[in-house]
């Protein structure tokens, strides 16, 4: 039976606790000689005093599953510090923006956001920006939105309670920035989980693969792994609350080194697959320069490891990954695929792919097309190329439109479209085991999940719908490019 995953060992604070033992109305009379008396609600004022001084914050994410995962660990040593958090800007005393800077759009969202509600900052709201674009522009960031009081990278945010208690003190201008030569990871035993039915762990920060168009190196610093022991005392823990799903994340996941010593990555990755309690476990993301076949070989000995792999390639062109820095070749990569399809069970593929990169030529976005057909992927994330801040690609000539960009973008997604219609149509009269996400009112389906991180929609004949966590047994009836439709069995 599923266990909903139980809170006890985070960190709540408790919410709407009474301040009197009694609902009564207070009032009193003061009289004063030659005064007319006056009356006021003590319970009023009272309650108006502990909510000026009641600490709130608002925390708005964006960006990857990383940045979800900071966040996390962000609220729950808030609410450590006595912090509760609310649902809106308006009724924060403490606005937090935790940021992005992969893509351009993603960095101007946030500045977007901070120009809409400066005028909080009157009102006595203070301001924090968080995550990569607090690292990326560091002080400028005060200079481009002066009510800004705190500005932190995430190799800093071990350092919140310090910071926080520097701003309750009346500082204005706070800094985290100094750590992106730093060994120490974000580990914190207050943890606010905000799925319901998936526990994240971070097993290694950073970045030391300097892809030449990517801002992570110079915002996430370099890379640094938590001991084996750590990380399967999490697991533990997370285990012990209810959840049955664990997914490992890291900017290249697989480049995992223990701090220990004791544990590959794929050593790490079965021992928490042994974990008791735990029915799946996910990782992400891998780069193909750290893709061991020990890791296939995991992933066919545990039957909790997920079938599936999310293995970036960015172009099909040996030539565009030299000039990207990726420092493998199409052969390269093509022989981990190879080694993958090679596996006992059959494991779904997923990658991300640029196109227009500088010097990106007609051929060589043909031999991308053509990687796409051979390796047949279940899912493709793909993105124009976009020029960031302090990466070598911005010395390189970007000679191709936005419009030639645009147009081998849908190509590109228009091919792999296609060819996610014939491997999703592949499921049909199979029956799958899904991981209960959520509900579709609207369609009267329950949403769930596969092992190989396809998206399931079913019908259930119960008259209560699965809850959130708990698994189904599907018979899949219906094949759509980006999903499957099915019947609990």
């Amino acid at each position: 039976m599923h266990r909903q995953p139980s809170r006890d060992r985070e960190h709540i604070p408790c919410s709407n606790r009474r301040l009197y033992g009694t609902d009564e109305f207070f009032a009193v009379t003061v009289m004063q000689s030659g005064n007319r008396g006056f009356r006021f609600n003590l319970r009023h004022d009272i309650l108006k005093i502990a909510m000026a001084t009641e600490k709130t914050f608002y925390l708005e994410t964006f960006g990857c599953q990383m940045n979800a995962h900071d966040s996390e660990k962000v609220i729950g040593t808030l609410q450590q510090q006595g912090y509760r958090q609310v649902e809106s800007e308006e009724d924060a005393g403490l606005i937090l923006y935790n940021t992005c800077s992969i893509r351009d759009k993603a960095e101007q969202k946030v500045f977007n956001r901070l120009n809409d509600y400066k005028k909080l900052h009157k009102a006595g709201k203070r301001f924090g920006v968080l995550g990569c674009v607090a690292q990326q522009e560091g002080g400028k960031i005060f200079e481009r939105a002066p009510y800004v009081s705190l500005v932190s990278g995430s190799a800093s945010y071990r350092k919140l309670p310090e910071m926080l208690a520097r701003l309750e003190s009346g500082e204005t201008r706070i800094t985290g920035l100094d750590d992106r030569q730093t060994d120490e990871t974000f580990e914190t035993e207050f943890t606010a989980r905000q799925n319901p039915y998936r526990g994240y762990i971070t097993i290694i920060e950073g970045c030391d693969k300097f892809c030449s168009y990517c801002v992570v190196p110079y915002t996430r610093g370099k890379e640094r792994s938590r001991s084996s022991s750590s990380v399967l005392a999490e697991a533990r823990r997370i285990a012990d609350m209810g959840y049955t799903e664990i997914q490992l994340l890291g900017q290249n996941v697989n480049s995992y080194r223990d701090a220990e010593g004791k544990s590959s990555f794929a050593e790490l990755l079965a021992s928490v697959g042994q974990v008791p309690g735990i029915r799946r476990v996910r990782f992400t993301t891998s780069h193909p320069r750290d893709f061991t076949r020990d890791i296939v070989e995991a992933i066919d000995a545990v039957p909790t490891l997920c079938d599936h792999v999310h293995l970036p390639v960015q172009s099909g062109s040996s030539r565009v990954l030299k000039l990207m820095a990726r420092e493998y070749t199409r052969e390269w990569y093509l022989e981990r695929i190879s080694w993958i399809k090679a596996a006992r069970r059959p494991i779904s593929l997923s990658t991300d792919i640029i196109v227009g990169f500088p010097g990106e030529t007609p051929d060589d976005f043909i031999e991308t097309m053509d990687l796409l057909a051979e390796v047949e992927y279940d899912c493709v994330f793909g993105f124009k190329y976009s020029a960031r801040p302090n990466t070598p690609a911005l010395t390189m000539i970007d000679s191709i439109s936005e419009a030639e960009k645009s147009h081998r973008l849908q190509v590109l997604l228009d091919r792999q479209r296609e060819i996610q219609r014939v491997n999703y149509s592949k499921h049909l009269g199979q029956i799958i085991e899904v991981m209960v996400e959520g509900m579709n009112p609207a369609r009267g389906q329950v949403a769930g999940r596969s092992s190989q991180n396809k998206p399931v929609n079913f019908t259930c004949a119960q008259p209560i719908a699965p809850a959130p966590g708990s698994y189904a047994q599907v018979r899949i009836t219906g094949a759509f490019p980006n999903s499957l439709v099915g019947e609990a069995v």
